[in-house]
């Protein structure tokens, strides 16, 4: 605590310090910076099943679609991997904040997958969802 003195007598100057609340508030601000992209869900593909409930969207997202086979579409347009790179990155300079919906399909490797998700993320776009099957819905054969 410190003492103020005014005309020469002493007395008591309580002040509330500010500098702890701001020093936690910035922290927090960096956490929120940080996890909050991360918590942001044409062709026949067989769609793993999930219980999370669909997402509304406001506009119409891109679509990636991964088949079995491994061909990878974009809105229905069969590409390779190079070319869907190229051209995600054309599109995201008109507009990085489109969605983007990937549906693979539950045989495809992982790590096709993941490779895809990467190509998404780097071509500069921050909304990516993954399309699954609701889990009561059932295929017909």
């Amino acid at each position: 605590m410190a003492f103020g003195s005014t005309n020469g007598s002493k007395r008591l100057v309580s002040e509330i310090n500010v500098t702890p609340l701001v020093d936690v508030m910035l922290v927090l601000l960096i956490i929120f910076m940080v996890t909050a992209p991360m918590m942001t869900q044409g062709v026949d593909v067989d769609l793993p099943e999930t219980t999370a409930k669909p997402l509304r969207q406001k506009e119409e997202p891109l679509l990636v679609t991964i088949k079995k086979d491994g061909q990878i579409y974009f809105n229905d347009i069969k590409l390779d991997q190079s070319l869907l790179r190229q051209q995600l990155s054309t599109l995201s300079k008109a507009d990085h904040e489109k969605p983007i919906f990937l549906k693979a399909d539950k045989k495809v490797p992982y790590g096709l997958v993941v490779s895809v998700m990467a190509d998404i993320k780097d071509s500069g776009f921050d909304k990516l969802g993954m399309i699954t099957q609701p889990a009561d819905i059932k295929k017909k054969p």
